[in-house]
């Protein structure tokens, strides 16, 4: 009964997000029905367990949120990460429309920018684009989450994003771990991702579809709203800044110091200098700063809070008798750990709806098994950091995921018209990745 309530608190979750309903109480909900099922206490479920995951989560990673909000803001406001998103599309034109596209979300993604904060960047760019090309505004979405929702998020070593934080608490590694896997799976994931886009652009054309306005949508001409100027410039700098500061930074001061920093740590000095450096170049803009950073802190409650919502899910889930089951099966896999492990993760991720909230589950309730089986074995740890990363990028990416929505609201489009491209993009293609790495990458370890 307990194994059941689980699967069926999952698939309840799953349902009620698809329908647009707040995880903010679907998540308690749902947990409720895993402790009745399980003949746990509601009131123990509740204001225990569930609220403890919840608040955790919340202290552990409220200031990468924070932070990460308003430095997204500032350089939304500010016009910086738009100005570089501009000259990027400049340099690579509209012949190009779907590189156009990813390449913007990539740089953006990578500089530490919320991939939230990108989609509503992004979108009014990649609407002049396909028109200009002529693609359908339809086949724009699947561009926006290649580039934003993938490798950026979880494989390309250094990447600030937090899916590639979350592992170093439990593996103690470096957000740099496993570069030589982490440039394989940017290989695998992202190579066929483009040419799928590629090839859904050449056979729009071949079929004569042509771009339709999206009627809610109205472009604005910068230069009529009187702002002061800006230059690429300014985009670029913050970004460069943030990678070096998280990746460059704490190795210099463990080799020449002798200090040595958390990956948390440096995630939150890389973000201040972040968004110090965009507040600086844009002192022009003086008035717009403010405003920026009280969005942006505002914009991170909303963020964090449905995530720590889904993990306050995952944290009941595992106090009851169907988990341990469930836990078995996963470290008794066929295969090295790193098996289980990207299964684990995939798994959680998917019922969660949120990369970080299903990883933190998988790795809070398995991490400590998979780093003692890894017996202090370095390459072991780091591919496993790798491993959960790729993983939670897959079946995250569900029809009821929060930035799936969110993409698809600011762009004016259906699942029924466009999650197909972000789901073979963002899902299936790294879902396939992640455990065909997994598997090839155990057998040598």
């Amino acid at each position: 009964m307990s194994l059941f309530g689980i699967v069926l608190g999952l698939i309840l979750l799953m349902l009620l997000a698809y329908r647009g309903y707040s995880i903010i109480w679907v998540a308690p909900v749902c947990a409720i029905v895993v402790a009745v099922l399980s003949g746990y206490a509601i009131l123990d479920a509740y204001i225990g367990d569930y609220m403890r995951g919840m608040a955790d989560y919340v202290f552990e990673w409220f200031p990468a949120f924070f932070l990460g909000a308003v430095y997204g803001k500032v350089m939304d406001m500010t016009g910086s990460a738009r100005s570089l998103g501009n000259t990027l599309v400049k340099l690579i034109g509209s012949r190009f429309a779907v590189a156009a596209v990813v390449i913007p979300c990539l740089a953006m993604t990578y500089g530490g920018i919320s991939l939230f904060v990108v989609v509503f960047v992004i979108y009014p760019m990649g609407y002049s684009i396909y028109r200009a090309a002529d693609l359908p505004r339809t086949l724009l979405p699947g561009a926006i989450a290649t580039g934003a929702f993938g490798i950026t998020m979880t494989a390309i070593p250094g990447t600030p994003q937090i899916q590639n934080i979350i592992p170093t608490r439990y593996f103690d590694t470096t957000a740099a771990a496993a570069p030589l896997l982490s440039i394989v799976a940017v290989i695998v994931m992202f190579v066929p991702a483009y040419a799928y886009l590629e090839w859904r652009a050449h056979s729009a054309r071949k079929k004569g579809l042509h771009f339709v306005p999206d009627p809610k949508h109205k472009e604005v001409d910068h230069e009529e709203k009187n702002l002061p100027s800006w230059h690429w410039i300014t985009g670029l700098i913050p970004l460069v800044v943030v990678v070096l500061m998280l990746n460059l930074f704490p190795f210099l001061m463990k080799k020449y110091a002798g200090i040595e920093f958390t990956a948390s740590q440096s995630m939150v000095i890389a973000l201040v200098c972040g968004i110090l450096t965009a507040c600086l170049l844009n002192l022009n803009q003086i008035k717009i700063l403010l405003p920026a950073i009280n969005e942006g802190a505002n914009g991170s409650m909303g963020a964090i809070m449905n995530t720590a919502c889904a993990v306050g899910f995952g944290s009941v889930v595992k106090v009851v008798p169907g988990f341990a089951v469930l836990t078995n099966l996963a470290l008794n896999m066929p295969g090295s750990i790193l098996f289980s492990e990207a299964v684990a993760v995939n798994l959680l991720a998917g019922a969660t709806g949120s990369a970080s909230g299903g990883m933190s589950i998988a790795l809070e309730a398995l991490g400590p098994q998979f780093a003692d089986m890894a017996a202090g074995n370095t390459q072991i740890l780091e591919a496993l950091h790798r491993i959960a990363s790729i993983s939670s990028g897959g079946l995250d990416t569900l029809p009821h995921n929060g930035a799936v929505l969110t993409l698809l609201a600011v762009s004016n489009c259906t699942h029924k018209e466009s999650y197909i491209d972000i789901c073979v993009t963002t899902c299936i293609i790294p879902l396939v990745a992640s455990l065909a790495l997994a598997l090839v990458w155990g057998a040598f370890l």
